[in-house]
C-alpha cells in the first residue's frame, strides 16, 4: 500500500525530504539552457538531479499543472516513469480540481495503466466531499492522496485561519478529509488519505498531528520564510514516522547559494539534502 511504501522509504534513507521539482527557468544552469527551449533544458535538469540525489531522498514531487502551463506535458509520463524506475516514491500534484467531474478526471491519473504513473497525488478538497470521494476507490487499491488542507504561502492565513465557529477552516477541511480516510489504513496504521499542510505554520502542523493520530502529513514550504525544522517536528509521532518534509528551490536551486556556475549542480543538491536532513534530526530522529 502507498502510504507503507512511503513510510518504509524514508526509514531506509532515515531521511523524510519530498524533493519539489518545480523550479523557475532561471533555476536551472545556463550550461543546460543553452541552445535549448524550457522544457528541453527542465527534462535535462529534472533527469540529471534525480541521477544525483538516488539512495538519499525517499521521493521527488512533480506538479501536472506546471508542465501544462510551460507546454510540456508530453515530457511528463517519461519523467514520472523515470523516477519511478530510480526508486522514488513519486507524488504528483493533480490538475486544478473544481468540480466533480475534473475530481473523477483527475482521480483517474491514479489508475494503474495511467499514462502519468505516480504513487500518490495531491489535490484540493475545499469544494467539498463531491472532489474528495472520486480519490478514495484508488486509496483502497494502493494509492495515496494528500489534501491540501492548510497551505504554506503568506496570504494563506486570510481564509484558511478564519474561524468558522468553534474551528479554523483548514482545520475544518481537515475534519472533511479524515472522515473519508479513516477506514483506509496501511500497516504502518497511518491512513492513505493524507493532509499536505504549511511547514511555516506551527499550530496548523501540531494541531493536525494532536487531533488525527492517523493521518500522515505532508509539510510543505520548509524553504518558505518562516519554515523551519523544529515546526516540521510537529508533524511527526514520537517514532519519528507519520510525515514527510517537501522541499523545493532549498535543494534545486542549492546551486545559486554556493555562488557557482552551476555546472556541479546535482552536488549543491545533494549538499543542502544533506543539510536539511541533519537540521531536522535536532528535533526528531526517525527508527
Amino acid at each position: 500500500m502507498s502510504i507503507d511504501l512511503l513510510q518504509d522509504k524514508i526509514r531506509k534513507c532515515k531521511c523524510p525530504i519530498i524533493v519539489d521539482f518545480s523550479v523557475k527557468e532561471e533555476q536551472i544552469p545556463a550550461h543546460i539552457k543553452d541552445g535549448r527551449d524550457f522544457v528541453e533544458s527542465y527534462g535535462i535538469f529534472c533527469r540529471e538531479l534525480m541521477y544525483g540525489l538516488k539512495g538519499k531522498v525517499p521521493g521527488v514531487r512533480f506538479s501536472f499543472d506546471y508542465f501544462a502551463l510551460m507546454g510540456g506535458l508530453s515530457l511528463l509520463p517519461s519523467i514520472l516513469k523515470e523516477a519511478s524506475a530510480m526508486g522514488y516514491y513519486v507524488i504528483l500534484d493533480g490538475p486544478a480540481v473544481h468540480s466533480p467531474w475534473t475530481a473523477e478526471r483527475a482521480a483517474a491519473l491514479l489508475a494503474l495503466d495511467s499514462p502519468y504513473p505516480c504513487n500518490c497525488m495531491i489535490t484540493d478538497p475545499y469544494c467539498g466531499s463531491d472532489v474528495i470521494k472520486p480519490f478514495l476507490p484508488a486509496c483502497k487499491e494502493g494509492k495515496a492522496v494528500f489534501f491540501i488542507v492548510r497551505s504554506p504561502n503568506k496570504s494563506a492565513s486570510e481564509l484558511q485561519d478564519i474561524m468558522t465557529g468553534s474551528r479554523l477552516v483548514h482545520l475544518a477541511a481537515a475534519d472533511l478529509v479524515n472522515r473519508f480516510g479513516e477506514p483506509i489504513f496501511g500497516k504502518c496504521g497511518y491512513s492513505h488519505v493524507g493532509a499536505l499542510t504549511a511547514a511555516t505554520n506551527s499550530v496548523a502542523v501540531s494541531g493536525l498531528r494532536g487531533k488525527y493520530k492517523r493521518m500522515f502529513l505532508l509539510l510543505d514550504g520548509l524553504d518558505y520564510p518562516g519554515g523551519n525544522g523544529k515546526i516540521c517536528s510537529y508533524g511527526f509521532d514520537k517514532f519519528g514516522h507519520g510525515a514527510a518534509v517537501s522541499v523545493g528551490p532549498a535543494i534545486t536551486a542549492a546551486w545559486m547559494e554556493a555562488e557557482n556556475d552551476g555546472f556541479d549542480f546535482t552536488t549543491s543538491a545533494a549538499a543542502a539534502v544533506e543539510r536539511i536532513r541533519n537540521n531536522l534530526a535536532r528535533y526528531f530522529t526517525i527508527l
